[in-house]
């Protein structure tokens, strides 16, 4: 079981548009292998970014209307929501270095 929650259509506005930190969302889903290949690592992530940065799993089978808001036609895609607005994202399998610094280049260092 993954240690990311889920978000769903119900929950998005709250969890993610309306959330006070930079939020990454994982567009994912069960039959994806690559997605399966990204959780580990993303979890890694959301470790050692705790506190700075909110990680949420969306699973489009579940929640087409989502992945069709943001353009989601790949996945596993990470999208990072700040202030409710995109402000990056990452299609495909990527190391964990890439996901690291997509996140704090938007973080506020104080």
């Amino acid at each position: 079981m993954s240690a990311i929650p889920e978000v769903s259509q119900s929950t998005f506005q709250a969890d993610v548009l309306a959330s006070e930190q930079p939020v990454l969302v994982d567009f994912w889903a069960p039959w994806c292998g690559p997605c399966k290949m990204l959780a580990p690592v993303i979890e890694e992530v959301a470790g050692s970014l705790a506190g700075k940065a909110s990680f949420v799993k969306l699973n489009t089978d579940e929640n087409p209307n989502i992945a069709a808001q943001y353009g989601i036609s790949g996945i596993p895609t990470l999208i990072l929501f700040k202030g409710g607005e995109v402000v990056d994202r990452i299609v495909g399998f990527v190391p964990k270095s890439a996901i690291t610094s997509m996140i704090s280049k938007h973080l506020v260092t104080a």
